[in-house]
Protein backbone atom coordinates (compact mmCIF):
# COMPACT_ATOMS: atom_id res chain seq x y z
CA UNK A 1 0.00 0.00 0.00
CA UNK A 2 1.22 3.74 -0.74
CA UNK A 3 2.45 5.36 2.51
CA UNK A 4 2.27 9.03 3.15
CA UNK A 5 5.24 8.32 5.22
CA UNK A 6 7.41 5.52 5.43
CA UNK A 7 8.19 3.55 8.68
CA UNK A 8 11.58 1.86 8.97
CA UNK A 9 11.57 -1.34 11.51
CA UNK A 10 13.70 0.44 13.95
CA UNK A 11 10.58 2.73 14.32
CA UNK A 12 8.49 0.55 14.18
CA UNK A 13 9.74 -1.18 16.95
CA UNK A 14 9.88 1.09 19.02
CA UNK A 15 6.56 1.96 18.72
CA UNK A 16 5.81 -1.37 19.57
CA UNK A 17 7.59 -1.52 22.59
CA UNK A 18 6.36 1.51 24.23
CA UNK A 19 2.83 0.45 23.30
CA UNK A 20 3.51 -3.53 24.50
CA UNK A 21 5.06 -1.81 27.83
CA UNK A 22 2.05 0.17 28.17
CA UNK A 23 -0.46 -2.61 27.96
CA UNK A 24 1.68 -4.35 30.42
CA UNK A 25 1.63 -1.75 32.91
CA UNK A 26 -2.19 -1.77 31.85
CA UNK A 27 -2.44 -5.52 32.87
CA UNK A 28 -0.89 -5.20 36.36
CA UNK A 29 -2.48 -1.56 37.38
CA UNK A 30 -5.88 -1.97 36.17
CA UNK A 31 -6.30 -6.16 36.13
CA UNK A 32 -4.59 -7.29 38.83
CA UNK A 33 -1.81 -8.81 36.45
CA UNK A 34 2.03 -10.41 37.16
CA UNK A 35 3.89 -9.40 34.10
CA UNK A 36 6.87 -7.60 33.54
CA UNK A 37 6.74 -4.81 31.19
CA UNK A 38 10.34 -4.02 31.17
CA UNK A 39 10.71 -8.05 29.75
CA UNK A 40 7.77 -7.01 27.20
CA UNK A 41 9.34 -3.88 25.83
CA UNK A 42 12.53 -5.89 25.57
CA UNK A 43 10.64 -8.47 23.65
CA UNK A 44 8.64 -5.80 21.52
CA UNK A 45 12.08 -4.39 20.67
CA UNK A 46 13.35 -7.40 19.20
CA UNK A 47 9.86 -8.82 17.69
CA UNK A 48 10.57 -7.50 14.22
CA UNK A 49 14.34 -7.86 14.28
CA UNK A 50 14.46 -11.41 11.37
CA UNK A 51 13.17 -9.17 9.09
CA UNK A 52 16.66 -7.33 9.04
CA UNK A 53 17.58 -10.77 7.17
CA UNK A 54 14.20 -11.49 5.63
CA UNK A 55 12.50 -8.41 4.52
CA UNK A 56 8.60 -7.59 5.78
CA UNK A 57 6.09 -9.68 4.09
CA UNK A 58 3.01 -7.95 4.11
CA UNK A 59 0.25 -9.27 6.28
CA UNK A 60 -2.31 -10.51 4.06
CA UNK A 61 0.17 -12.66 2.00
CA UNK A 62 1.48 -14.02 4.90
CA UNK A 63 -1.88 -15.01 6.58
CA UNK A 64 -3.29 -15.81 3.71
CA UNK A 65 -3.73 -19.84 4.33
CA UNK A 66 -1.55 -22.44 6.70
CA UNK A 67 0.77 -23.27 4.51
CA UNK A 68 2.21 -19.90 3.75
CA UNK A 69 1.71 -19.19 7.71
CA UNK A 70 3.91 -22.11 8.51
CA UNK A 71 6.64 -21.52 5.95
CA UNK A 72 6.84 -17.87 7.04
CA UNK A 73 7.37 -19.31 10.55
CA UNK A 74 10.27 -21.22 9.58
CA UNK A 75 11.81 -18.65 7.89
CA UNK A 76 11.82 -16.18 10.51
CA UNK A 77 12.97 -18.82 12.91
CA UNK A 78 15.55 -19.85 10.33
CA UNK A 79 16.63 -15.69 10.07
CA UNK A 80 16.68 -15.70 14.63
CA UNK A 81 18.99 -18.34 14.78
CA UNK A 82 21.25 -16.41 12.41
CA UNK A 83 21.02 -13.46 13.84
CA UNK A 84 22.10 -15.30 17.47
CA UNK A 85 24.57 -16.75 15.72
CA UNK A 86 26.26 -13.56 14.06
CA UNK A 87 26.89 -12.52 18.15
CA UNK A 88 29.74 -13.69 19.84
CA UNK A 89 29.54 -16.90 21.35
CA UNK A 90 29.35 -15.46 25.27
CA UNK A 91 26.27 -13.27 24.32
CA UNK A 92 24.11 -15.73 22.30
CA UNK A 93 21.73 -17.30 25.09
CA UNK A 94 21.29 -13.53 25.91
CA UNK A 95 19.96 -12.91 22.35
CA UNK A 96 18.52 -16.54 22.06
CA UNK A 97 16.56 -15.55 25.03
CA UNK A 98 14.68 -12.69 23.68
CA UNK A 99 14.98 -13.38 19.42
CA UNK A 100 13.29 -16.86 20.08
CA UNK A 101 11.84 -16.37 23.60
CA UNK A 102 10.24 -19.30 25.08
CA UNK A 103 6.62 -19.50 24.43
CA UNK A 104 5.30 -21.38 27.04
CA UNK A 105 7.39 -19.50 29.83
CA UNK A 106 6.89 -16.14 28.05
CA UNK A 107 3.17 -16.92 26.62
CA UNK A 108 1.73 -13.75 28.79
CA UNK A 109 4.44 -11.41 27.63
CA UNK A 110 4.43 -12.24 23.74
CA UNK A 111 0.58 -12.21 23.92
CA UNK A 112 0.77 -8.25 25.11
CA UNK A 113 3.50 -7.86 22.35
CA UNK A 114 1.38 -9.60 19.49
CA UNK A 115 -1.30 -7.05 20.55
CA UNK A 116 0.79 -4.28 20.81
CA UNK A 117 2.28 -4.96 17.04
CA UNK A 118 -1.58 -5.16 15.88
CA UNK A 119 -2.31 -1.51 17.76
CA UNK A 120 0.48 -0.14 15.98
CA UNK A 121 -0.91 -1.48 12.68
CA UNK A 122 -3.93 0.22 13.75
CA UNK A 123 -2.61 3.39 14.72
CA UNK A 124 -0.73 4.02 11.14
CA UNK A 125 -3.93 3.27 9.36
CA UNK A 126 -4.98 6.05 11.46
CA UNK A 127 -1.97 8.80 10.70
CA UNK A 128 -2.17 7.75 7.03
CA UNK A 129 -6.05 7.95 7.27
CA UNK A 130 -5.67 11.68 8.60
CA UNK A 131 -3.51 12.45 6.11
CA UNK A 132 -5.91 12.03 3.49
CA UNK A 133 -4.66 8.58 2.32
CA UNK A 134 -7.61 6.27 1.26
CA UNK A 135 -5.61 3.02 0.60
CA UNK A 136 -6.24 2.36 4.98
CA UNK A 137 -9.54 2.69 5.06
CA UNK A 138 -10.15 -0.86 4.84
CA UNK A 139 -6.96 -2.04 6.43
CA UNK A 140 -8.57 0.35 9.44
CA UNK A 141 -11.79 -0.95 9.74
CA UNK A 142 -10.56 -4.68 9.79
CA UNK A 143 -7.75 -4.22 12.43
CA UNK A 144 -10.52 -2.07 14.78
CA UNK A 145 -12.78 -5.10 14.18
CA UNK A 146 -9.62 -7.63 15.12
CA UNK A 147 -8.79 -5.26 18.10
CA UNK A 148 -12.49 -5.19 19.48
CA UNK A 149 -12.75 -8.99 19.08
CA UNK A 150 -9.77 -9.69 20.81
CA UNK A 151 -10.30 -11.03 24.59
CA UNK A 152 -7.25 -8.99 25.91
CA UNK A 153 -8.69 -6.12 28.83
CA UNK A 154 -6.08 -3.94 28.32
CA UNK A 155 -6.41 -3.85 24.63
CA UNK A 156 -9.80 -2.46 25.21
CA UNK A 157 -8.50 -0.36 28.00
CA UNK A 158 -6.12 1.25 25.33
CA UNK A 159 -8.42 1.66 22.98
CA UNK A 160 -10.92 3.24 24.72
CA UNK A 161 -8.58 5.63 27.18
CA UNK A 162 -6.02 6.55 24.13
CA UNK A 163 -6.54 5.99 20.99
CA UNK A 164 -9.05 8.66 20.77
CA UNK A 165 -5.76 11.46 21.28
CA UNK A 166 -4.60 9.72 17.68
CA UNK A 167 -7.44 11.55 16.30
CA UNK A 168 -6.09 15.31 17.86
CA UNK A 169 -3.91 17.75 16.33
CA UNK A 170 -0.88 18.75 18.42
CA UNK A 171 -2.95 22.10 19.41
CA UNK A 172 -5.39 19.83 20.83
CA UNK A 173 -3.34 17.89 22.61
CA UNK A 174 -2.18 20.91 24.78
Amino acid sequence: MNNTYSESVQEHSLRVAQIAHALAVIRNCCFKGHVNPDRVAVLAIFHDAPEVLTGDLPSPIKYLNSEIREAYHAIEFSAANKLVGMVPEDLQSEYYDVLLPDKEREGEHITLVKAADKLCAYIKCLEEGAAGNKEFVQAEASLRNTLEDLDIPEVQYFLSTFIPSFHLTLDELT
